[in-house]
């Protein structure tokens, strides 16, 4: 039986307008942020808002320009690693947007980061984009920690988590394990409660029941992660009107991963766009 979790209301009136204005800043960041220190911290950020934004008035993302904006995000965010990972005084060819752009290598910066790290991986997983995937799961996990950036440790064992699942490794359920442990309310130091237990938390434990194969308890999850999504985002005024709030992320990448697995996903909801979950663009942009 399938559950249904609506969206919140969103105001859309705006919409439009505001589609107009970020698509073009988030084109000129694209065209310019290989070589900008400035703009690189921005990239990802407004690729990916645009992505959501879109997603407001495409609540199923059926339209050609949600699924573009959406691979776009998916290509800047794995560009800026490879970009990351690239020996010194080298420079990465990687395609966004239909072109291909050079990016020199970066090393460490603040932005690339765990939590940037985990947005990617969620963007290309829910893109299928494989050999981004593989790219990702390579990165070290110390040229995260040498970002600078501060995140509670749980992060650190749910990247290793997501890389030792997809490149088949046998300490994936120790590496969930130490993530789990790690959102503890005690072992906080950085992060808000409440958006650990509604935002965060929730993708592990999906993941648990990825590996464990169980459906039943996969689609419980998967309803309580998209209820919870939709607590946190609409606890007050600010949160419901951010376009962070219009597609659970994390919960989406899951249950792509789950229904490329072979798991039905028997929830539907605004908050995991149909057309992304299904995947059906697929072959319409060349990645």
């Amino acid at each position: 039986m399938v559950t249904t979790v609506p969206r919140h209301e969103y105001p859309t009136d705006d919409v439009p307008e505001t589609l107009e204005a970020l698509g073009e800043t988030a084109s000129w960041i694209l065209d310019e942020f290989a070589d900008s220190p400035v703009l690189r911290p921005q990239a990802l950020s407004t690729a990916l808002t645009l992505a959501q934004q879109h997603c407001a008035v495409d609540p199923q993302a059926v339209k050609f320009e949600t699924w573009e904006a959406w691979v776009t995000a998916m290509q800047t965010g794995s560009a800026l690693f490879a970009a990351a990972v690239a020996p010194e005084n080298t420079t990465v060819t990687c395609r966004i947007k239909e072109r291909e752009r050079a990016l020199p290598a970066i090393g460490p910066e603040s932005h690339l980061n765990a939590g940037t790290w985990v947005t990617s991986f969620y963007l290309a997983m829910i893109c299928r984009a494989n050999d981004r995937l593989r790219q990702l799961a390579e990165v070290p996990v110390s040229l995260l920690r040498d970002s600078g950036a501060v995140f509670d440790e749980y992060i650190y064992s749910w990247v290793e988590a997501l890389q030792s699942f997809w490149l088949g490794r046998s300490d994936v359920g120790e590496r969930l394990v130490a993530a789990v442990d790690g959102t503890a309310p005690e072992a906080l130091r950085s992060t808000d409660p409440d958006l650990m237990s509604a935002v965060l938390y929730p993708p592990l434990i999906l993941l648990y029941r990825v590996i464990r194969r169980d459906p039943t308890e996969f689609n419980k999850a998967l309803v309580d992660a998209l209820r919870w999504h939709k607590a946190y985002w609409t606890a007050d005024e600010g949160r419901a009107g951010s376009a962070d709030s219009l597609v659970a992320l994390g919960p989406l990448a899951m249950a792509c991963l789950a229904r490329d697995q072979g798991i039905p996903v028997e929830v539907e909801s605004e908050y995991l766009p149909k057309a992304l979950l299904d995947y059906a663009w697929i072959g319409e942009i060349e990645y």
